[in-house]
């Protein structure tokens, strides 16, 4: 006969005796009893003893029960299994740590209609069944899938109309990484594969905006960046803020939001580009731009979008589908726009091209011209030769016919060939004047300072040598010399501005 025993938690074993109705009678303890197991040869007793509500021991001997030294027969009731099942659960419910962390690998991962998620967590030795509800998975911030290895806090519990214990998950994170890196890897990975992050996607900057959108916050340091390094580039151009909340719970929906609206109407808005951003922080600073809604957002957008989030360091998914990223807010400046400066240093350079090659129109026009004045020349002394040559050969004829009777008739003969010579000399030289008047009406056309003649003058700062464009290129005190029509000249001095 074996006898075996082992510790239970009076209290709560006194609940499940309750359940089953057993009646417990506790012995007296003041009776030493023995600790430990006990092997065949010793006969049945009480083992251990009552401390701080533990230390019933129960002892099964044969078919019955040993509690508190009263043997009870187990053959003497047939229980339920709804009272088997509730006997489990308070079983679990009082001996087990009410929150648990579990450490295994997820297999079988569904969720159902309802939003709620069911899966198995396994090791190499066993498989425990799991439920995740609907309100702790919209907490999770990465994708669950099957193989991920992970880390799962919750409770054990028993789920009655199965008679199965199952592990009912409160939150899930990655093991050996964080939730926000695993969550970024998984977004790169889907986005790359679709193709958003491909230059062939990507859309062309403008090169000379005159309406830039800002979509960041208003209270933030990043839109003074943005709009300091814009205007101290490009003056000239027409800024609009669209304040967003770029940090915190929904604020990636709000910004993709904020993004479709400035599409929507920008028949009316004519904005050039967009620049999305905000400055540093942690990674959970910068999520919202790791969201996969505003990754599409700036990858359907008509409009060029600029990402500019946070340091050099920092790399989002929102930089990666955009159409240009800048590595902080004040290098999108830089991005945006082209420098003043060296815009207008590129105008001089082309306007000093133009006027070289206007220079070289004229003169090779002048060549032409005096190219084909020699040879009408030519041409009228060739045909002067050949009708003298004709007219001589004439001449010899008549001499040897009888000059009075052919005189008359060729007298009238050359005085035809004359006409005709003078009439198609004559027309020559008008279909040349008519040529020579349009290439000078287009030369007059391509010369800077044929407006003179119509009221317009040129002002040039005498100090500089420079145009004066604006009240910028000149001084209160400096001269300036204003030429008109004519090739005169007119020298003031700017007492005010």
């Amino acid at each position: 006969m074996c006898l075996r025993g082992w510790w239970v938690n009076c209290t709560c074993f006194g609940s499940i005796c309750k359940r089953i109705g057993i009646t417990i009678r506790w012995p007296d303890l003041s009776t030493p009893l023995r600790s430990g197991r006990d092997d065949e040869k010793q006969p049945p007793a009480v083992l251990g003893a009552k401390h701080n509500g533990f230390g019933l021991c129960v002892a099964k001997l044969g078919g019955g029960f040993i509690i508190g030294g009263v043997m009870v027969n187990n053959q003497s009731k047939i229980y339920t299994v709804s009272e088997i099942t509730a006997v489990v659960k308070a079983v679990l419910a009082n001996n087990l740590p009410s929150r648990l962390t579990i450490g295994g690998e997820i297999t079988n991962w569904v969720v159902a209609g309802s939003g709620h998620c069911y899966f198995d967590l396994k090791d190499e030795a066993a498989v425990i069944p799991c439920v995740m509800w609907k309100g702790s998975f919209s907490k999770v911030q990465f994708a669950v899938e099957n193989g991920l290895a992970v880390l799962a806090g919750g409770r054990v519990d028993v789920y009655e109309p199965h008679g199965k214990y199952q592990f009912y998950v409160e939150r899930i994170t990655p093991a050996g990484k964080g939730d926000l890196q695993l969550a970024f890897e998984q977004m790169y990975k889907k986005l790359k594969a679709e193709g958003l992050f491909e230059d062939e996607h990507k859309k062309e900057l403008p090169k000379y905006p005159q309406r830039i959108g800002i979509l960041t916050s208003e209270a933030g340091a990043a839109v003074h960046d943005i709009v300091d390094s814009i205007f101290n580039r490009w003056s000239c151009v027409k800024l609009y803020l669209y304040p967003v909340a770029v940090q915190g719970k929904g604020s990636a929906e709000k910004i993709a939001a904020a993004i479709g609206d400035v599409n929507r109407r920008n028949e009316k808005l004519r904005l050039d580009v967009l620049i999305v951003g905000r400055g540093g922080g942690s990674l959970e600073d910068l999520w919202a731009f790791n969201e996969e809604v505003l990754a599409r957002a700036i990858f359907e957008s008509e409009i060029p979008v600029i990402s500019a989030v946070g340091h050099e360091v920092d790399v989002t998914i929102a930089d990666l589908v955009a159409d240009a990223r800048a590595s902080t807010p004040t290098k999108a400046g830089v991005l945006a726009v082209p420098d003043m400066q060296e815009v207008l240093g590129q105008l001089g350079w082309h306007e000093e091209k133009l006027n070289t090659q206007v220079n070289w129109l004229v003169q090779t026009s002048q060549q032409r011209l005096d190219e084909l004045g020699i040879r009408v020349l030519v041409a009228m002394k060739q045909l002067l030769a050949e009708a003298k040559g004709k007219l001589a050969s004439s001449y010899e004829q008549v001499v040897k016919l009888e000059p009075q009777r052919f005189l008359k008739d060729r007298a009238l003969v050359l005085t035809n060939l004359k006409s005709r010579v003078e009439a198609g000399v004559t027309e020559i030289v008008r279909r040349r004047q008519i040529e020579l008047a349009g290439q000078e009406n287009r030369l007059r056309g391509l010369n800077p300072k044929s407006i003179l003649g119509r009221g317009y003058s040129i002002t040039t700062n005498k100090s500089t040598g420079g145009l004066v464009k604006n009240l910028k290129d000149v001084k209160v005190g400096e001269e300036i010399v204003t030429e008109l029509a004519g090739e005169k000249l007119i020298e003031s001095k700017v007492i005010k501005k």
